[in-house]
């Protein structure tokens, strides 16, 4: 899988058909109110797009996904397929509604759930097509159900499956176990069988499960005393990236997005071996090529960050879509006469040490620590330093992601600093940056990019940096 612009796919034409999610329930006169709790990603993202509804600074998002079917489709086994999907995971089916302050859900039963086809007619060139799929996607509204659209582009010999998700109900790892489940419930429905999928869990039990274990946290819990050092470390709540990116405070702009490989399969893999033979893992190197590389653009000696953390683990949540993804603070050496073993060890214990108190949710951190004017906050007050890493090869279905053509596409209409994913798949290390659309900002991107690639190059053939 590669995380890509779709304005950067090549989608041959064809016809267009799209699946609305339905239910009666939701079209009742009174449906029941939410009485489920949320996440706190959910609740401030909900309270977020409530806040900014009509407003000018208003910033819209998806995360969409694309994979190919071979041969001839059978659009009713494709169908079945989609709705097996919505059916089958819990969040996808919940209704939102903000209620005394917080936000509540509820989830309708499978059963509740349809699916209603509409025939949008012909997309004539591929041109068309990404245009329409990138209109398509900016359908999914926080404040609107459903938080999920899906559609196809149907050809004689082949079909493009497509589909966005509002950030309310998916994370980076959603998008490679939506295309399993489609895919594998269309081959199975096309051979007139049952799909056979591994067990998923309840999102609402893991919204309980986290407000349980930290509703009653204040600010003199010792589980905060992670981020308080950190703070004190930096003087700020928020890491702020290194590199003039030339905005102004509390402006938000339009972006760019682009996506670059930085190291062939057989790069990543040599570069793999360096980074374990110095006890640590690729994305550890990487996170440390990173650091070195905005050193050499003039940033600090010292990496501090935020971070992504899956908290999927190994149970049933491993094959579940939703929001499962924390944000933590880490901090590493990148000084000058640290050589590559020193700064892998930093990195290394760096990373145990974030993980070790990866149970504290980065929005309850943000509202009981952040200074008094940034708990309200929207948005991130200033361009924040973000790493973010993925392995695609070990999400679910990753051995059929070449055969599918799986793509992940991400997008943010504005911004007011920048953001990396980086990612991992069978053709190699790649890296999505979505940034400001400056001058400034764009220099900085081109010339991080190329101190990184040569950084990683040094790293992969010499062990240095």
């Amino acid at each position: 899988m590669l995380q890509v612009p779709i304005g950067d796919v090549e989608i041959a034409p064809g016809h267009v058909f799209e699946w609305s999610v339905v239910s009666a329930r939701m079209r009742a006169a009174d449906p029941s109110p939410p009485n489920e709790t949320t996440t706190y990603n959910q609740a401030k993202h909900f309270a977020v797009a409530h806040e900014t509804q009509g407003d000018d600074d208003a910033v819209c998002a998806y995360v969409a996904g694309t994979f190919e079917i071979a041969g001839p489709v059978d659009r009713a086994a494709l169908e079945a397929a989609l709705l097996y999907f919505v059916r089958r995971h819990e969040v996808l089916r919940c209704t939102f509604q903000q209620l005394s302050g917080d936000l509540s859900c509820d989830a309708l039963t499978p059963e509740d759930i349809e699916l209603k086809c509409i025939d949008a007619g012909s997309a004539g060139s591929a041109e068309e097509v990404r245009a329409y799929l990138h209109r398509f996607f900016q359908r999914v509204d926080t404040l609107s159900w459903p938080l999920i659209t899906m559609g196809a582009v149907v050809r004689d010999d082949s079909t493009t499956v497509y589909f966005a998700c509002d950030h309310l109900v998916t994370d980076g790892l959603s998008t490679p176990i939506a295309v399993n489940d489609i895919a594998t419930a269309y081959e199975a429905y096309a051979r007139g069988e049952e799909p056979d999928l591994p067990e998923v869990g309840s999102y609402l039990e893991f919204s309980r499960a986290q407000r349980d274990a930290t509703g009653a946290m204040d600010a003199d819990d010792e589980r905060l005393d992670h981020w308080k050092e950190f703070i004190a470390r930096g003087d700020c709540f928020f890491p702020p990236f290194p590199l003039d990116l030339g905005v102004e405070p509390g402006r938000l702009y339009p972006t760019v997005n682009v996506t670059e490989t930085l190291l062939q399969d057989r790069e990543a893999d040599e570069l793999a071996a360096r980074c374990e033979a110095a006890g640590g893992r690729l994305f550890m190197g990487v996170l440390a090529a990173v650091g070195v590389a905005l050193r050499k653009e003039g940033g600090p000696d010292v990496y501090r960050g935020l971070m992504p953390v899956n908290e999927r683990g190994r149970s049933a949540y491993a094959h579940t879509m939703g929001w499962f993804i924390n944000t933590m603070p880490i901090e590493f050496s990148v000084a000058e006469d640290r050589d590559f073993p020193d700064v892998m060890s930093g990195v290394r214990d760096a990373f145990t040490e974030m993980q070790r108190h990866a149970d504290v949710p980065f929005v309850k951190a943000w509202h009981l620590l952040a200074p008094g004017d940034y708990t309200a906050l929207r948005y991130w007050p200033y361009a924040v330093n973000f790493f973010s890493y993925l392995d695609f090869r070990k999400s679910p279905g990753a051995r059929q992601h070449v055969a599918r053509n799986a793509k992940k596409h991400l997008w943010v209409s504005r911004s007011n600093g920048i953001c990396f994913w980086f990612h991992r798949n069978d053709a190699g290390l790649h890296m999505n940056a979505i940034h400001v659309d400056t001058p400034q900002a764009r220099h900085a991107k081109a010339a991080l990019g190329t101190t990184l690639t040569h950084t990683l190059a040094n790293m992969r053939t010499a062990g240095t940096f």
